[in-house]
Parts: C-alpha cells; sequence; structure tokens
C-alpha cells in the first residue's frame, strides 16, 4: 500500500495550519475597497487575498503571485471556495505562476489600486520535509520555492568554495560564526539532508547563553535566501511598485528579518525623498500579545506602508506622454 500523502489530504491539512499574518493591519493599510484591482505578490495559501477578494465585489481585481507551483495550487483552491461562497459577488481573480519580480511584465502601469507582499516562507514550504526549508523534520537540501529550476542548497553547500559559503551565510544570514560555519560544512561533504547540515552547524557553532533560536537557524535563512535569490526579487518590486500603482494608490509589504525590512524602508524612505511616496508607516506595524499567541511566526513579521503622491502619477504621465511625442517626430 503506498505511503504517500493525496494530495488533496495535503491541501486541506495546508488550509488548517495556515495562518495569514498582520491580515486587519495590512487590509487597513490597503485601503481595499470595492471595484478595485489588487496584486497580491505572495499569493501562498491565499489567507490575505481570500479576505481581500471578499472586499473587492463583482468589480473588483484581484491578481496573485506565487512562483511555487504547489503554492499557486492551493491558492487558486482557496479563492474557488471563495467564490463560490460569494457568487455574483466574487471578484474577477487572476493567478500567475511567476516570481514577483517579473510584476511589470504581467501588470500594466498605472493600473493597480493596491500591492501587498508578504515575504518569507510559507506555513506550507517549512512544513513539508520534503521542501528542504526547515531542520525541524529531516528532508533533502532543496530550498527552493520553484521546484522546477535553479540550484538547490545541496549544490551550494556541496559546490560552493569555503570562502564563499562563508561570505553567503554572514551576508544572508547575519551569522558572525560564518568562517567556523563554512569550514565544518566543507570538512562534512557531502550533505544531503536538512538534519545532515543541522547538525553539522550545531556542532561548529554551539548555542551561546543568550541565543535565542536554533544554532542553524541563520545558515538555514542565508542559504534559502541565496538559493531563491530572495533580496533581489525585493529590490525588483520595490523598483516596480510605483510604476504600476495609480496616484493615491498604496503599497504593503511583511518582512520577516532585518534585511528584507532594511530594504523596503531605505526604498520607502528615498522614494519619499524622491516625491513618490507619503509612508504611511513612521514605525513598522508588529503583531499584538494575541495574534502572537495564536500565531509564533507572526512575532518577527513587521509592516510598511506607503502611498504612491499624486504628483508622482502626473510625473510619469507627462514623461509617457513626452515619449510618445518623441516618438511621433
Amino acid at each position: 500500500m503506498s505511503t504517500e500523502t493525496p494530495q488533496g489530504e495535503r491541501m486541506t491539512r495546508g488550509k488548517q495550519r495556515h495562518v495569514p499574518v498582520l491580515l486587519k493591519e495590512a487590509i487597513e493599510l490597503l485601503r481595499v475597497r470595492t471595484g478595485a484591482t489588487v496584486v497580491d505578490c505572495t499569493l501562498g495559501l491565499a489567507g490575505h487575498s481570500a479576505e481581500i477578494a471578499r472586499l473587492l465585489g463583482a468589480e473588483g481585481h484581484l491578481i496573485g503571485f506565487d512562483r511555487d507551483p504547489a503554492a499557486l495550487e492551493l491558492g487558486r483552491a482557496k479563492l474557488a471556495e471563495v467564490s463560490a461562497e460569494l457568487g455574483a459577488q466574487a471578484p474577477r481573480v487572476t493567478l500567475i505562476g511567476a516570481a514577483f519580480s517579473s510584476i511589470a511584465e504581467h501588470v500594466k502601469p498605472g493600473s493597480v489600486d493596491a500591492v501587498l507582499a508578504d515575504f518569507g516562507v510559507s506555513s506550507l514550504q517549512l512544513d513539508e520535509a520534503e521542501r528542504g526549508f526547515s531542520f525541524m523534520a529531516d528532508g533533502p537540501l532543496d530550498m527552493r520555492m520553484d521546484t522546477r529550476s535553479g540550484l538547490t542548497a545541496a549544490q551550494v553547500v556541496n559546490e560552493e568554495n569555503e570562502r564563499e559559503l562563508a561570505n553567503l551565510i554572514y551576508e544572508y544570514g547575519e551569522e558572525r560564526r560564518s568562517r567556523r560555519i563554512a569550514r565544518a560544512i566543507v570538512r562534512g561533504r557531502p550533505l544531503r539532508t536538512t538534519g545532515e547540515l543541522a547538525r553539522i552547524v550545531s556542532a561548529a557553532a554551539p548555542p551561546m547563553k543568550t541565543d535565542k533560536i536554533h544554532p542553524a537557524t541563520r545558515t538555514f535563512q542565508a542559504l534559502r535566501i541565496f538559493v531563491n535569490r530572495e533580496l533581489d526579487e525585493i529590490k525588483d518590486l520595490l523598483e516596480a511598485a510605483p510604476l504600476l500603482l495609480k496616484p493615491s494608490g498604496r503599497l504593503a509589504v511583511i518582512s520577516f528579518h532585518s534585511l528584507e525590512d532594511r530594504i523596503v524602508k531605505d526604498s520607502l524612505r528615498e522614494g519619499a525623498h524622491q516625491g513618490i511616496w507619503e509612508i504611511l508607516t513612521k514605525k513598522p506595524v508588529i503583531a499584538g500579545e494575541e495574534e502572537t499567541a495564536r500565531n509564533p511566526r507572526s512575532r518577527s513579521a513587521k509592516l510598511r506602508a506607503g502611498e504612491k503622491t499624486v504628483d508622482s502619477g502626473q510625473r510619469e504621465k507627462a514623461q509617457r506622454t513626452a515619449s510618445l511625442d518623441f516618438g511621433r517626430k
């Protein structure tokens, strides 16, 4: 008898365990309203998108991105349930199986009222051992959000030289003992599973009294970010967002570690300096005690938001008009 978990059972289990982070706060900052066009750049299990869909009405349009094929199908199933529930009041839904960094290839300039991005790893990815994102259960060292292409974490730890490994663990994991860890990884090759990697890292850099996290946490974070080019993805999205939003359109971003949050904070500040954004969150919004008790993963979440200024929209329109006039000459 097969020991594989049926897809339907995995989908049901995924829906049950998924809790969207800072849901109420994000939707309020996005100012979701009837008839709006909203992009969810990180569809995942559609926790945020499901609530947004309920607010959009029949004239609204929800656009969802996810480069993880498994997550996209789970999100599709969830939104199909919501559409059935809403009936004639269901919005139009467009789902795109691509990285959110490609958003400008799929969405027309100046056509969007709100953009949401919830960075990091979904519950589905963390809880499925075969995805290789977590050391809590032994599984293959994969860590790719899109399992159809790209380097796996196993290829990185087994093929990169010691210096490059140390650099990426330090840069993307902010791990001070990166050289020691990289040396141990190279000596322990070949590594095939998350358990093997976690044991090697723990032995090379055992927890200190002040540590509140597992000693392998930062190394796993670094590999995941490197494999999926996560920081470059974020930068591309933040660069594209003002061009896609209508004047007074809003951007809300949820980050889960300092590297992500720093990029978002700096981008909004620079945009505000250039007259592109009005910053709506002088300090990041964080989860309250009730939410963190219900969903421990929300403890590290930070929500920042900005509103595209009317002036920036007028400048873009003028630039496009000038470009068209130039082309006619």
